[in-house]
């Protein structure tokens, strides 16, 4: 059985947040225990605004976060920042380089906060074991099924980006969101910093570009809280 380096009470702490991560879905919470030791998990902390992953480097684990907040970037040689998701407790990061140990790193893995990770090791989740524990193919399974998953929400971001205005990517963003939240008020997971470097866009523009749409009716928003208003027909379809 696996356990943490301070003991079985910090695994207890977790387990909760293991439940929630699709790399364990359809896994009852002894064969969670039971793959975590199969595929050597290890633990650290990464302090806030700490780099977890630099863009550069190589890595041959999936890392999970059971704790705090880390931002997915990719920044060019003159500091120019673009977010390409916020992590959160339950989300995994870094598998299609962990998968490719020999590919250069393209993102930073950055700590928005105080975080607690957990490294998978890859060529041990692929190494099924001998004899074959049932709960390992599972785990090859929801490793495929989660890489599907990011690879149509990456899609979305590129539709996003692909627009030429601050106004519609702002609009195919919020009607996104509105469709895959099932509602029209809605949290996005952004700051407005946050979510400026997400769309690639000023942040003043966007300022001005959102001041323009609450004025025309077609939206209200305070902080991360949107509501997008009946007459606003990309989501209300």
């Amino acid at each position: 059985m696996f356990e943490f380096k301070q003991g079985a009470e910090l695994l207890e702490k977790y387990l909760d947040i293991l439940k929630t991560c699709h790399l364990f879905d359809g896994l009852s919470e002894t064969e969670i225990q039971d793959s975590l030791s199969c595929i050597e998990s290890r633990r650290f902390h990464a302090a806030k605004n700490s780099y977890i992953l630099r863009a550069g480097e190589n890595t041959e684990a999936i890392g999970l976060i059971l704790s705090g907040s880390a931002l997915i970037t990719q920044e060019d040689l003159w500091g120019n920042r673009n977010i390409m998701t916020l992590l959160s407790p339950g989300d995994f990061f870094a598998e299609a380089f962990a998968l490719l140990p020999d590919e250069v790193l393209s993102i930073n893995v950055i700590a928005a906060e105080d975080c607690e990770i957990l490294n998978l090791s890859v060529s041990r989740l692929l190494t099924t074991c001998s004899p074959a524990c049932a709960h390992h193919s599972r785990l090859i399974q929801n490793l495929v099924t989660a890489l599907a998953k990011k690879t149509l929400l990456f899609n979305d971001k590129i539709t996003h980006m692909s627009k030429r205005k601050t106004r519609d990517k702002l609009l195919s963003y919020l009607s996104a969101e509105a469709l895959r939240q099932g509602s029209l008020s809605f949290d996005i997971p952004y700051n407005r910093q946050q979510l400026a470097d997400f769309l690639c866009v000023e942040r003043a523009a966007m300022s001005v570009e959102l001041s323009r749409l609450q004025k025309e009716g077609l939206i209200r928003t305070e902080r991360s809280h949107f509501d997008l208003q009946p007459g606003f027909p990309a989501a209300a379809q």
